[in-house]
């Protein structure tokens, strides 16, 4: 899912049990007891459970890890120790490329700071994977960013959007953004919208008739964080306080549904802006992607 370049309901729930284990590597920051969040995130959210999955998106174990077909481009993720190593490390990463690669699709695999073993990301190049830009996962209470006023810029207004042409919109705008094509998102909006695991809410800042910045959120049952994905705004609107707006406006709702904490991958371009909120950093990621050759693509 696109990082933000930017547990819900109203009755009791079970949670993951927060262990932390020695050895991790987190950041301090104004977040009270950080490595407690690094271990809670680390139980609820690298491996999502099936359940959350919307239609047509399927996920296998293979070992440790855990695999997922049926997005724009395939997922890989696991534990933050593997319990593999040397070789049968390199078996089990060339078995995830070369299930992709019959499928003839691309496949990222998600690395976070403190996983285990270390060269992981060595082993992930030496198998042709390519990392891309290292994002920072950044966490705050749900109610200190929600409390904190934000409001858009004259003649800019904020609406939950959720339409197939708005959605459609919504991926033209990221592709003017970020220079790349986002023909996907869309697709992969309405899977996630017309599923039934999860609450995703899709915010966008209008001037008049134009779309000139979305994100969203994403809400998981049974998980503390909620997720802020997908910020994008048109360079003629930064900082004018767009983006900020957007996140205010996200926590606001995360709040409503008792959400305790904000989830962030978040991009150099959004950090300083979200620590600035009260956001602090748990670890960082880096997603590994290999790509098919274009003649093996369908």
């Amino acid at each position: 899912m696109a990082p933000d370049r930017a547990a819900p309901g109203r009755g009791r729930r079970r949670r993951a049990p927060l262990r932390a284990r020695p050895g991790r590597r987190f950041y301090a920051g104004p977040v009270a007891d950080v490595e407690r969040l690094l271990a809670a995130y680390d139980a609820q959210l690298r491996l999502a459970g099936q359940a959350t999955l919307p239609p047509g998106v399927v996920a296998r174990w293979d070992g440790p890890v855990l695999r997922v077909a049926g997005h724009h481009r395939g997922f890989v993720s696991g534990p933050a120790d593997l319990g593999v190593a040397g070789a049968d490390l390199d078996a089990l990463i060339a078995r995830q490329r070369d299930f992709f690669a019959a499928r003839g699709e691309a496949v990222e695999w998600k690395v976070w700071g403190h996983d285990r073993p270390a060269d992981l990301p060595a082993r992930l190049r030496a198998a042709g994977f390519v990392a891309e830009d290292e994002e920072t996962v950044l966490v705050a209470p749900t109610r200190a960013v929600a409390a904190r006023p934000a409001t858009p810029p004259r003649g800019v207004v904020l609406r939950e959007v959720g339409t197939d042409a708005d959605l459609d919109r919504l991926a033209r705008l990221q592709a003017r953004v970020w220079g790349a094509d986002f023909g996907w998102l869309a697709a992969e909006l309405r899977q996630r919208r017309d599923g039934a695991g999860e609450r995703l809410h899709v915010v966008a800042a209008e001037a008049g008739p134009r779309m000139v910045a979305v994100a969203w959120l994403v809400i998981t049952p049974g998980v503390d964080f909620g997720g802020l994905w997908g910020g994008a705004t048109l360079p003629g609107w930064r900082g004018r306080g767009v983006y900020r707006a957007l996140v205010a406006y996200r926590a606001q709702v995360a709040a409503a549904a008792r959400v305790p904490y904000l989830q962030v991958d978040a991009s150099a371009q959004s950090r300083p802006i979200l620590r600035r909120l009260g956001f602090a950093a748990l670890t960082t990621t880096t997603p590994f992607v290999w790509t098919p050759p274009d003649a093996t693509r369908p």
